[in-house]
């Protein structure tokens, strides 16, 4: 999912997002201890996708907006 994309979404959205890709970060984490991942790179970019939402769930609650913004 893209920025911009993300940042459309409410923050009630954004919530139930963070929340499922961080169940999704389990479920890897527990694939990968098993041997059942093959495509650890999975890990990174979900890893990556928490930290976006949760930079962005941070910035509202600052009330900071980004440049470009709308």
């Amino acid at each position: 999912m893209k920025l911009e994309e993300i940042r459309l979404k409410s923050t009630e959205e954004l919530k139930v997002l963070l929340a499922d890709t961080r169940h999704e970060y389990m479920n890897l984490r527990f694939q990968t201890v098993t041997g059942q991942l093959t495509d650890t790179s999975r890990l990174k970019q979900t890893r990556r996708q928490i930290a976006t939402l949760e930079t962005i769930l941070r910035e509202r609650e600052l009330g900071i907006t980004r440049e470009g913004a709308k």
